[in-house]
């Protein structure tokens, strides 16, 4: 029963942080508005995106040296008085404020929650647990802008802010009642030096991946310094040779950065191109990206019961995904019927579902004790730093070539065939790979 409790906390509280990042994107436009803040508008989630990395990086440290519990609970205190801080502002500069805590706070609870589950669960239970954390993050994709459109119509905006806190607390205490007595409580590692550095690396990470989503829009001196900046930065958060998929956990963090990144940055345009360029209506493009929603949440069902491999959840995984979105570029064409998009993304869901939740059980099994948490936030932080390097270059690939919808296509499918040549090399010659991260 306790592992129940311990279970169900998990997972309302992952798809709690899910869905308010979903639910902040769809109501941020009216915010901004009634707030005055629009010339802010963009600073309201490249900050909150900096503190999520600078989070992630601080408590995978701090949950192998002192234990996930700390901070858990802190992010978890953080992600609460961030939402109240945000419903209650009177400014938009007061709202981006309550980002900041709030993006930091979830960030801490995101690289906890990993070392709670290499703690707790066997090693044999990991790929269920996975599994349900992925279904976790994409069911609030399908019912998240619903809920909050309705909430936004008929009561206000500061609802979707001021309503989470009350759910959170109510996860926090079945994740208490759940934790009581499990093996979380003390450190597994050596206090590392550097730590300090690390943080300032991650902030300057922040910074990179920042001014590469300010000059997407075609200012292309903050895009190419963006760059420069990351390619400075991101490789000393990441395990050594990640960027060149070097064999065992590099090769994990690095297939994670690449499918993720390809993933959203082709998913950002599907329903611009299927409205402006094909013709559909909104509500028959949302329903191409549900039907990925959904196979990506059945795949990783069947990856949470090993019906395959590990190996082939990535090489069928990252091959479907690379098929989706090929098939998608197809359906840019005019001659093509546009109806073929549905069956496109399916399979683009269907291939994201089983390589997600299979590269989080495996870096935990790369993973030697006390180095769950750091492995755990390299993992995180890579996906999405490489999710906003793709989505800019792509958007300014997009603006480049007049509205090109093919170049990407073009550009993601790169990425997944990348992905293809990478997910095999996450076999390592020994047991486990101690995460080597440049200091």
């Amino acid at each position: 029963m306790t592992r129940t409790s311990l279970t169900a906390g998990l997972v309302a509280l992952v798809s709690l942080v899910a869905f308010e990042y979903i639910a902040v994107a769809i109501a941020m436009p009216v915010v901004a508005r009634d707030l005055g803040g629009l010339h802010l508008y963009g600073l309201a989630f490249s900050g909150a995106m900096a503190a999520a990395v600078v989070g992630t990086v601080l408590g995978g440290r701090w949950a192998d040296l002192k234990g996930p519990n700390a901070p858990l609970w802190t992010g978890t205190v953080g992600f609460i008085g961030g939402l109240l801080l945000a419903g209650s502002a009177t400014t938009m500069e007061m709202l981006i404020a309550g980002r900041l805590v709030q993006g930091f706070g979830g960030a801490l609870v995101s690289v906890a929650l990993y070392v709670v589950v290499a703690r707790v669960y066997p090693e044999e239970l990991h790929p269920k647990i996975f599994s349900l954390f992925a279904t976790a993050w994409v069911v609030p994709s399908m019912v998240g802008p619903a809920i909050v459109g309705l909430v936004v119509d008929t009561l206000h905006w500061r609802w979707v802010f001021l309503s989470v806190p009350v759910l959170t607390v109510i996860a926090g205490v079945i994740l208490l009642r759940g934790l009581a007595g499990q093996p979380v409580a003390g450190g597994q590692a050596e206090p590392a030096p550097g730590l300090g550095r690390k943080v300032a690396w991650a902030a300057l990470t922040a910074v990179g991946a920042g001014l590469m989503q300010y000059g997407s829009d075609g200012r292309l001196p903050l895009l190419v310094v963006g760059l420069v900046v990351l390619l400075v930065a991101l490789p000393r958060l990441l395990p050594a040779g990640t960027l060149r998929a070097a064999r065992g956990l590099p090769a994990v963090v690095a297939l994670r950065g690449l499918t993720a990144g390809a993933f959203f940055a082709a998913e950002v345009i599907v329903p611009l191109m299927l409205i402006n360029e094909r013709g559909m209506s909104p509500l028959m493009a949302g329903f191409a990206l549900t039907g990925g929603a959904l196979t990506w949440s059945f795949a990783s069902w069947l990856q949470g019961r090993e019906v395959f491999g590990k190996t082939a959840n990535l090489f069928g995984g990252t091959a479907a995904l690379a098929i989706g979105i090929l098939a998608m570029g197809i359906v840019t064409f005019d001659g093509v019927p546009v109806a073929f998009a549905y069956p496109a993304w399916i399979i683009t869901g269907f291939g994201m579902g089983l390589v997600y939740p299979t590269l989080s059980v495996l870096t935990l099994e790369l993973s030697m004790p006390g180095q769950q948490g750091v492995n755990s936030s390299a993992l995180q932080v890579g996906e999405s730093v490489f999710s906003v390097v793709s989505v800019a270059i792509t958007s300014a690939l997009f603006a480049g070539v007049g509205q090109g919808y093919w170049a990407v296509y073009a550009a993601t499918l790169v990425m997944a065939l990348a992905g293809l040549w990478a997910a095999p090399r996450f076999r390592s010659n020994t047991a486990a790979s101690p995460a080597v991260v440049p200091m």
